[in-house]
Order: C-alpha cells, then sequence, then structure tokens
C-alpha cells in the first residue's frame, strides 16, 4: 500500500478506534483526492465459517471504507452516514491473510454523496467483494465537530 495522507482514527470506533479492545484498529490513508486505502489481516474470532471471515464484518468494513472516501482533510471532516449499502460478496474473504481494501468517492451533491469500496486478496489484486453506497450528510446540529477532540479524532503516530 502507498502511504499518503493519515486519516484520523478515533479512540472507540469499532473499525479505526485505536482503543477499542474488540475493534480492527484500521489506519486509513488517503493516497489521492476521494481515494483511500488501508490493510487489514482478518483475525480467527471475526470467522463466519472456518477460514473465512464473517458477512457482517465484510459489509462493516465496506461501508467504512467506502464512507471514508469522502472524508476530506483532517481539520474539516466531512462525516456522513449510510442510508443504503449494496454489497456483492464475489469470493469467499479470507481470514488470516493480508486485505487491501480500497475506497472511492463517487458523485457529490451538497447534502448527499455516493462511495464505493472493494476488498482486494492483497497477495493476487483479486476482488473479493464490493460494496455502493448512499451516503447522507450527518447533520450539524448532531455532531459538533469543534469537540472531536473528546471522541480521541485525531491522526495518531505510526507504531
Amino acid at each position: 500500500m502507498t502511504t499518503h495522507n493519515p486519516q484520523p482514527n478515533s479512540r472507540m470506533c469499532f473499525i479505526c478506534g485505536l482503543e477499542n479492545p474488540v475493534g480492527l484498529k484500521l489506519r486509513i490513508y488517503e493516497i489521492e483526492p476521494g481515494v483511500i486505502e488501508t490493510t487489514y489481516t482478518a483475525p480467527e474470532h471475526f470467522q463466519g465459517f472456518p477460514g473465512v471471515l464473517h458477512g457482517g464484518i465484510v459489509a462493516t468494513i465496506l461501508d467504512e471504507i467506502s464512507g471514508r472516501a469522502h472524508m476530506g482533510p483532517a481539520d474539516n471532516p466531512r462525516f456522513m452516514f449510510t442510508a443504503k449499502l449494496e454489497v456483492k460478496y464475489r469470493k469467499n474473504v479470507p481470514i488470516g491473510k493480508p486485505l487491501r481494501i480500497v475506497g472511492k468517492a463517487g458523485r457529490s451533491k451538497s447534502r448527499s454523496a455516493e462511495g464505493w469500496a472493494g476488498i482486494y486478496d492483497a497477495a493476487t489484486n483479486e476482488l473479493l467483494a464490493e460494496a455502493n453506497a448512499l451516503l447522507i450528510n450527518i447533520p450539524q446540529e448532531t455532531l459538533d465537530v469543534a469537540q472531536l477532540g473528546n471522541l480521541g479524532w485525531k491522526v495518531y503516530p505510526e507504531e
């Protein structure tokens, strides 16, 4: 994975929360405007059946990454929630093997946007699962971006 601009993490988010004891702890990087990447190797305790990542976890990853593609700069993030998510499970997503996960921003309007995300086998670059999302801006009165520090929302140093 090419590393460019790291996106912020939080403390407790299931996907990016670095202090969430059961979370994925993904570090996400913007590799160009509107395109993000991360890598992940799923542990055994997230399997659906032996050797395969549970489909709900697959959908959760795709959901997060499709929205993150629209996030923009760390100091002025665009937070969105998912209104619709269409997942295509193309092949079994393995546990214990490196995955490359990509998100791409699609069409964007003032209050909504479209996003795409895909999970690839990192060794073969085969697309294993993908999703298209319809995303809606979180209303300003719901999330005060001035208070993001309370969520631990920041770019954390690499370990």
